[in-house]
């Protein structure tokens, strides 16, 4: 039986994610608005932050459901003054 082997691997290390300095101001319970893309927002409510202010889960309004947000997606969330 033939072994399968595994050529062309990146040579280069993976890159560590950092999240925005306006992450680490994120605390549960504040109103934010998370932008998937321009024109795309969605309002809701911070549930969690890892202790490394990384990953972000929040509450999206309307009913429609908790998702996670981590720094390396993309994704912009921006804490709504109240």
């Amino acid at each position: 039986m033939a072994k399968r082997k595994t050529t062309g691997w990146p040579e280069a290390p993976v890159r560590r994610a950092v999240p925005a300095e306006h992450w680490k101001q994120l605390r549960r319970g504040d109103r934010v608005s998370v932008k998937l893309a321009p024109g795309f927002e969605n309002p809701g409510q911070v549930d969690a932050v890892s202790s490394d202010h990384s990953v972000v889960w929040v509450n999206l309004d309307g009913g429609r459901g908790r998702t996670l947000v981590h720094c390396g997606d993309g994704v912009e969330i921006v804490r709504q003054e109240s």
